[in-house]
């Protein structure tokens, strides 16, 4: 079994080392933006929008997550797994850890050029573990997001468009840009909102394991169990026809 999940790893990271605009997308592309935005903001604020730039990494997963489920439903791959000892479950799972890799490399990117332009966090090499932490979490979420797209697109394309209605309110409301009062509420229903407010206050030299930091922690971990929850049920019914 552990074989099995190893290979479709395996598999899941060639397709994206293999395709250049997932490629860009998942490595490069926040590394550019970083840049961008340290350059721009350097001296002025770039300390605002940092932690933000480390969510806005993974939520484009759910981009590419909805693109590959729909790509395997697509290329008979799915119809050829029900034929072996794969199960669902075990395919599901390799999307998981294969986007988490991901994601704790677009961070280490990420975390990287903001150190080479001149960002200092606090809070130690705890603090970043926590970080990391709260990403992994958001990753799983945007694994769940993607299934979810991908089981009501038709295809590839189809997934790409979709993927933004999950991805835009993360983007607006739970990254970078400042909320108003109205903004807040919509904020709180989204995963990247919690996400990017605790690395602000990790980072910013708070407590790591204050209430607020706790609590925001433990709401992000039952986002994330209850989207991928949703999405695997929603993917098992829906998403192979």
């Amino acid at each position: 079994m552990i074989q099995r999940v190893f290979a479709l790893i395996n598999m899941q990271l060639k397709k994206v080392i293999r395709e250049p605009a997932n490629l860009f997308l998942n490595l490069l592309f926040p590394a550019v933006l970083a840049l961008v935005f340290g350059l721009s903001f350097a001296g002025i604020g770039f300390e605002m929008f940092a932690p933000g730039l480390y969510a806005y990494a993974c939520i484009f997963i759910i981009m590419t997550v909805a693109q590959s489920f729909t790509d395997d439903r697509e290329l008979g791959l799915l119809k050829r797994i029900n034929v072996t000892p794969t199960t669902s479950g075990q395919f599901i799972g390799s999307h998981i850890v294969s986007n988490l890799i991901l994601s704790i490399i677009q961070v280490i990117i990420v975390f990287i050029c903001s150190i080479l332009i001149g960002y200092r966090p606090l809070g130690g090499i705890y603090g970043i573990l926590l970080a990391f932490v709260f990403i992994m979490l958001l990753s799983i979420c945007s694994v769940g997001l993607g299934l979810i797209t991908a089981s009501i697109s038709k295809s590839a394309g189809v997934a790409t468009g979709l993927s933004f209605i999950f991805i835009l309110p993360q983007m607006f409301f739970g990254t970078f840009i400042p909320l108003t009062p109205t903004t807040e509420v919509i904020a709180a229903f989204l995963p990247s909102y919690y996400v990017t407010s605790a690395i602000e206050s990790i980072f910013g030299g708070a407590a790591i394991f204050n209430l607020e930091i706790i609590s925001k922690l433990g709401i992000v971990a039952l986002m994330a169990v209850i989207i991928i929850i949703l999405g695997v049920v929603i993917f098992k019914k829906y998403g192979k026809k």
